[in-house]
């Protein structure tokens, strides 16, 4: 009995070497650990709106209710859109929004109207409070494009404005902007975008208050 523990002891560490090798092979086999992405958000609406002090409300300004913005497909999620070639989508991998481009949208949206002293109040839902204008607001697009040097960021929205008692559209627009990248990685991507978003934001403003100054008296 005595002669066979080496035997024994042998057999047993071929076999925790055997298994440590099968551990490291495996460990080869699964996918590298990726460091959290860094989160973006579009600028905030003080800088945006600090060249244009606000506006005192102008009298019998009727009051908005400002729907939470939609987003056409592929623009509806946290990630980065970038194109190289036409109709093809791609992704930034270690990059995101820290929220979806219209939850990111709506704050900075109602803060202008706010300021533009056009309306009442400016109200975003879900709400119960009641309001003669409602704005519904689309992101048709929002990417980095590579399809020119340097790359760009293109931003559309489309904005829809409801009387709320006849339920009918009064007024609609497209809004276009696009902006020059610093650099071609997902930072310069960012910048434009905040600038593009602005652009858009404050032509917005001003065809809202437009639309809302050119209703009948007995609408409002």
């Amino acid at each position: 009995m005595m002669a066979n523990k080496p035997q024994r002891y042998r057999y047993g560490a071929m076999v925790l070497l055997l298994a440590a090798s099968l551990l490291s092979g495996c460990s080869l086999l699964l996918p590298a650990k990726l460091a959290p992405p860094t989160l973006y958000s579009f600028a905030s609406p003080e800088p945006m709106m600090e060249k244009r002090p606000a506006q005192p409300v102008k009298s019998g300004a009727p009051t908005l209710i400002v729907n939470i913005p939609s987003a056409a497909p592929g623009f509806d999620s946290q990630q980065i859109v970038y194109i190289r070639k036409p109709h093809t989508f791609e992704y930034f991998r270690q990059s995101q929004w820290v929220d979806t481009p219209a939850a990111m949208l709506l704050p900075l949206v109602v803060k202008a109207l706010e300021r533009s002293g056009q309306f009442s109040a400016v109200i975003q839902v879900p709400t119960s409070a009641a309001g003669q204008l409602r704005l519904d607001i689309e992101i048709v697009r929002l990417q980095h494009e590579f399809l020119i040097v340097p790359g760009s960021v293109h931003v559309t929205l489309r904005a829809h404005l409801f009387d709320i008692v006849t339920r009918k559209i009064i007024a609609w627009r497209e809004f276009d902007a696009n902006v020059p990248s610093v650099s071609e990685d997902a930072y310069g991507g960012v910048l434009a975008a905040s600038s593009a978003v602005r652009i858009v934001v404050e032509e917005l403003v001003v065809f809202c208050g437009q639309a809302a100054a050119n209703l009948p008296k007995m609408e409002r």
